[in-house]
């Protein structure tokens, strides 16, 4: 760790500290990912598999439930990060939605109409239509380019098979070039064994991308986001994609998992039969954490977890507050907490 790097941390703490002046030092902006478990439109689409998501389908999803669900989203993600800058994500990675519409939907919902959010989004083949997206405000973020991935895996009649994408965003963010991965990896369905390689495949498709672009700029900023349905301390993420959690330990080139230590210390985003799990994760290039060429660095990791996000009552209090569980219509958000970085730099 260098002496700037230890004084600019000092600094950022401070300024956190003593709260933002008239004429603050350094500009601050948020990354964000949410899972927004199952953001379906009503309609039918005979292409996936959406029928649960019809007024006709198991769970009665009408015009009424659906605009539910809109507001709900629209109120959690303009405060994700609010407790040191009040603006909304200026990036924020996306899964589990079904299609464009939803999204422009949700985008002119108010509370969010106000901060011009625009959208990157290509379908993937996932059988149920889910797919990965980035919403960004217009006046804080360039998109140069995008591009979807897709993960390689075998059914579960062991046949060939490809499910979902991995979107490669690359942009300004206030004139300073970052490269946004935005994941959801294939879930524990069967077991965490079993399903393991899929997720390894879908690391290694991770590290193939991160390598091919260090490879052309070996000081990019590179980000990649998602629901990973791994821990920090699984091997897709500790061994395949080698995302650190110590910081003295980053050597060039190295990828820092911020919340590798927050997992450790019980830590989690989503739960399943009374355990939490650290499925939700934000992991940066080296380059973020210590930047030669200055410009924006990693300072702090957080969960957006308010007590009105929480189950209250019955044998999922104290979970994430769905939109549906145990059959029963919830009226909720999501079954996981969305997570956030903070990148910050000097203003000159």
């Amino acid at each position: 760790m260098t002496i700037k790097h230890i004084l600019f941390t000092t600094l950022f703490g401070l300024l956190l500290t003593v709260g933002f002046g008239q004429k603050p030092k350094y500009k601050v902006q948020t990354i964000a990912f949410y899972n927004l478990e199952n953001l379906f439109d009503t309609i039918r689409n005979e292409e996936i598999n959406d029928i649960d998501f019809t007024p006709q389908g198991s769970y009665g999803w009408d015009s009424k439930k659906y605009d539910n669900k809109l507001q709900n989203m629209s109120s959690v993600i303009p405060k994700i990060g609010a407790n040191v800058i009040d603006e909304g994500p200026a990036i924020l990675g996306v899964c589990e939605i079904e299609n464009r519409g939803v999204l422009e939907d949700l985008v002119a919902m108010p509370g969010l109409k106000e901060r011009n959010y625009q959208i990157v989004h290509e379908d993937s083949p996932d059988e149920r239509g889910i797919d990965c997206a980035l919403l960004y405000q217009a006046d804080k973020f360039t998109v140069e380019s995008h591009k979807s991935f897709f993960t390689k895996i075998r059914d579960r009649g062991g046949k060939p098979d490809y499910t979902r994408d991995v979107l490669l965003v690359t942009g300004l963010l206030d004139g300073e070039r970052f490269h946004f991965l935005v994941n959801h990896w294939p879930s524990r369905s069967g077991g965490e064994k079993v399903s393991m390689p899929n997720r390894i495949a879908s690391a290694e498709l991770n590290k193939e991308i991160i390598d091919s672009i260090k490879l052309a700029d070996p000081t990019a900023k590179i980000v990649t986001m998602g629901d990973f349905n791994d821990d920090p301390v699984s091997p897709s993420m500790k061994k395949v994609l080698n995302a650190k959690g110590n910081k003295k330990l980053l050597q060039e080139g190295d990828l820092y998992n911020p919340f590798f230590t927050k997992y450790k210390k019980g830590f989690g985003t989503t739960a399943w039969r009374d355990a939490w799990s650290l499925f939700d994760q934000i992991v940066v290039s080296e380059s973020l954490v210590f930047p030669d060429n200055g410009g924006y660095q990693y300072i702090n990791a957080g969960r957006h977890n308010p007590d009105h996000m929480l189950q209250t009552k019955g044998r999922f209090k104290g979970y994430p507050k769905r939109t549906h569980a145990g059959g029963e219509y919830l009226n909720g958000y999501s079954d996981h907490f969305p997570v956030y970085i903070y990148v910050a730099k000097e203003v000159k």
